[in-house]
């Protein structure tokens, strides 16, 4: 290994410098990294940043649990994030970030330190090919050569401001990326719109691989992003007379309660759309779409925003050959048209008269004559759900997890504009605690809850450790729902088609694993609740701290 903080002059440590001080110069803030050798320079840079009060940096060991922390950011504040990894296995962990992050449309940044290219395919330790390892995930993949001392003039380090300028403005949607490169974003055919999304640049460095001069904070950069591409919106009028209702998926939003309301049209919201409040909200549209009702047979047109993931029932009256099916164009969602039936992908629709009103009265009805068979006494899902949701509030964030509990939360969770995140571009259990601590950077003031199950927590149970010596949340309340397996496997035909072992072992893998135990090895607190007293209680404890609701 070479010397990991020479004094001599080194290309590496110059670029890195540079770049680095651009992104700050270009307003980022967050950046996340793990630790390496061969990314080593890009480390001092940032850590020279991060003294200087210019960036806020956070130091994980695990890649895929940095990743999913960068992610987080992203999604809590919608500004990029910087992610710093060294060469080999540590940029493979990324995938799984990467994956959801394009599909969400998330801004991350990706340094990839690497070796030079003199190093690669020769059984160069640490060393394979990373320029396409995500494929189409990334919007654009740009390989940079190694610097030497030539490409560090003032002409060099112009360009290298201009590098990461390109990095911001297609991570943040406003460049269309080089559709020739080796990794351009994937886009549908008949989709004009620029779409937020992950950006890999691969950083090849020799030696020497780092030194102390030049300090980052000290460098007098200029760098501006470019010009935001222009995109014509798309336009669709409606008749009045086709009975209509507004699905909303993740990443909807209140574009989707202001066209509801604006035309008075039942709203059926999934608890991640941020769209799931309002008078027009149709609180138990899961359970009246499941029942085939009269009212659901009239249903002639279906207006989606967002991602819609949670429902079957939702997605087959996509699929109904008498339903009109118009979808409104999410740049960070993407391409959404699960029926292969949408008659356009539009950006604003509007009505040629006024929808009658009695349309959604019919809907407001029958959604309050759905009555629960939970008693509100009882330790059950549906009243976590109401517990959790009459928690949050204010500043509070709620994060959840891909499982379960969200699909409890699509059936049971009330009207209330709360701030909800979930992972809903894949929609994988990866990453939830991670993702949580990197939302909950963004909100110091509030509490940020985390709801999901057994699984998902183990899944991510190394997300726990966080950054020992950074910020981290204030408040983090990780609420495990544990039922001692993967109980959501039950609802699926094959549960009925297999013998009670074979379930077991194959989708329900039971765990036994001692989550007390688990919280205090990292330094969390610990609430065990039994009953929904305790539950209304331990949603009030400050601080970080895993509340175990025992259902087994």
């Amino acid at each position: 290994m070479s010397q990991q903080n020479s004094s001599e002059s080194s290309p590496a440590q110059i670029f890195a410098a540079q770049l680095l001080a651009s992104f700050a110069k270009l307003g980022v803030r967050q950046f996340f990294l793990a630790p390496g050798a061969r990314s080593q320079a890009l480390a001092i840079a940032a850590g020279q940043l991060a003294a200087a009060g210019l960036i806020d940096l956070h130091v994980h060991l695990d890649e895929r649990s940095l990743g999913f922390n960068a992610l987080g950011s992203a999604l809590g504040s919608g500004e990029p994030s910087v992610v710093i990894t060294t060469s080999g296995t540590a940029v493979a962990n990324l995938h799984p970030s990467v994956l959801e992050a394009s599909h969400s449309g998330l801004p991350l940044i990706l340094l990839t330190a690497d070796r030079p290219a003199e190093l690669r395919g020769v059984g160069s330790n640490q060393t394979t090919n990373q320029v396409g390892i995500f494929g189409d995930a990334v919007r654009e993949c740009i390989d940079v050569p190694a610097p030497t001392m030539a490409d560090v003039d003032e002409a060099g380090l112009h360009e290298v401001s201009g590098l990461a300028a390109r990095a911001v403005s297609i991570s943040l949607g406003w460049t269309r990326p080089d559709q020739s490169s080796a990794n351009p974003g994937a886009a549908t055919a008949d989709d004009d719109l620029v779409r937020p999304g992950p950006v890999q640049l691969n950083l090849c460095f020799r030696e020497p691989l780092s030194a102390t001069e030049p300090n980052a904070a000290e460098l007098k950069v200029v760098a501006a992003l470019p010009e935001r591409t222009k995109v014509e919106p798309r336009f669709a009028v409606l008749s009045a007379s086709v009975p209509t209702v507004v699905v909303a998926g993740a990443g909807a939003g209140e574009h989707a309660v202001e066209f509801a309301e604006s035309y008075g049209l039942p709203l059926l919201a999934e608890p991640s759309s941020g769209a799931r409040y309002g008078s027009n909200a149709i609180l138990h549209y899961r359970a009246l779409l499941a029942e085939q009702s009269a009212l659901v047979g009239e249903i002639g047109r279906v207006v989606v925003y967002g991602k819609p993931t949670l429902g079957r029932a939702a997605l087959t009256l996509l699929r109904r050959e008498a339903v009109e099916v118009y979808v409104v164009r999410s740049a960070t969602m993407g391409h959404f048209d699960v029926s292969r039936r949408a008659l356009a992908q539009v950006d604003e629709l509007v009505f040629d008269d006024e929808v009658p009103f009695a349309w959604l009265a019919k809907w407001r009805e029958l959604d309050a004559a759905v009555v629960s068979n939970e008693a509100a006494t009882k330790l059950s899902r549906p009243g976590i759900v109401r517990e959790v949701w009459a928690a949050t509030g204010g500043e509070d964030d709620l994060v959840l997890g891909a499982s379960r509990m969200i699909r409890e939360a699509d059936a049971m969770a009330p009207a209330k504009a709360i701030r909800i995140f979930a992972n809903r571009g894949l929609a994988g259990i990866d990453g939830t605690i991670a993702t949580a601590n990197g939302i909950a950077l963004h909100n110091p003031e509030g509490t940020t809850r985390v709801l999901l199950g057994d699984l998902t927590l183990l899944h991510d149970a190394g997300s726990l450790a966080g950054d020992a010596l950074g910020a981290q949340a204030t408040n983090l309340q990780v609420i495990v729902v544990n039922d001692g397996g993967g109980s959501i496997f039950e609802s699926l035909e094959m549960a009925n088609q297999i013998d009670a072992e074979a379930f077991n072992r194959l989708f329900r893998t039971p765990q036994q694993v001692d989550i007390w135990g688990l919280a205090g090895a990292y330094g969390w607190q610990h609430e065990l609740v039994k009953n929904l007293d305790e539950l209304r209680t331990a949603l009030t404890i400050n601080g970080r701290v895993i509340i175990e609701i025992d259902l087994r």
